[in-house]
């Protein structure tokens, strides 16, 4: 099954001002997520998908390929909905274009998901997460065969009568059946996905199911200052930086 790495970016971000070309030791942040990409052995090509002219110019200055969209896009996974229409695949896979510490074998992990099982349409990987009152990242919960439940932005399930229940974070790497993708990116907003500013809400709230996959991860998606911080502090001592950063 040919499989496409689609990686959104848009420049705009109210939290930390042109994200994307944010500085990690030496390389902006979209080109780490990029190269990582590459590393996956199940991905037959990788671009990064945006509407913005600086973004493209600065990933083609480090070989990257990149798709242009058009700029109304209200998500990522419009954006990749549009780039997907004219790319020959089966699989496209949504990398969050601020996981800057993301591990290449868990898209490999993901993306067997799909290959091996013909009724999954999508899956999201899920990692243990001990941050309390976080709502820059989303949780979930699952179902007892691991398909998920919900998203939210609060602390889910909850601590008000047993104590420190364990948390799960979504990770945003989630492969799409093209088909599925094309069909899910045309339906309108649904109340829950509004009210939590989470798009993948609409799937579950028309009664599709999105499978969790499980890794154990401390990669974070860069939202603020502070995240950046941190991301620069471990991209130091990162196994896989060393195999990209001269390339």
């Amino acid at each position: 099954m040919k499989t496409i790495g689609l990686i959104p970016s848009r420049l705009e971000s109210s939290r930390l001002p042109q994200k994307p070309l944010a500085d990690i030791c030496g390389l902006p942040m979209i080109v780490h997520v990029y190269r990582r990409a590459l590393l996956a052995k199940k991905l037959d090509e990788v671009y990064v998908v945006t509407d913005s002219p600086l973004i493209l110019k600065t990933l083609e200055s480090y070989g990257g390929k990149c798709i242009m969209t058009r700029s109304d896009h209200q998500t990522g996974t419009d954006r990749i909905a549009e780039a997907v229409e004219k790319i020959d695949c089966e699989i496209a896979v949504n990398i969050q274009g601020d996981e800057a510490l993301l591990d290449p074998t868990h898209i490999d992990k993901i993306v067997s998901e799909l290959q091996n099982d013909p009724n999954i349409n999508i899956a999201i990987l899920v990692t243990p997460f001990t941050k309390k009152n976080s709502p820059s990242d989303i949780k979930a919960v699952l179902k007892l065969n691991n398909d998920v439940l919900y998203f939210s932005r609060t602390d889910i399930p909850s601590d008000a009568r047993t104590p420190n229940p364990k948390l799960l974070k979504a990770y945003h790497i989630l492969p799409f059946r093209k088909s599925f993708l094309l069909q899910y990116s045309k339906w309108e907003k649904t109340p829950l996905e509004q009210i939590e500013f989470n798009e993948y809400l609409r799937i579950l709230e028309r009664g599709y199911n999105i499978r969790a996959v499980h890794v154990e991860s401390s990669a974070i998606s860069v939202d603020t200052p502070s995240d950046l911080e941190y991301v620069r502090t471990q991209m130091i001592n990162d196994s896989y930086f060393p195999k990209y950063k001269n390339a």
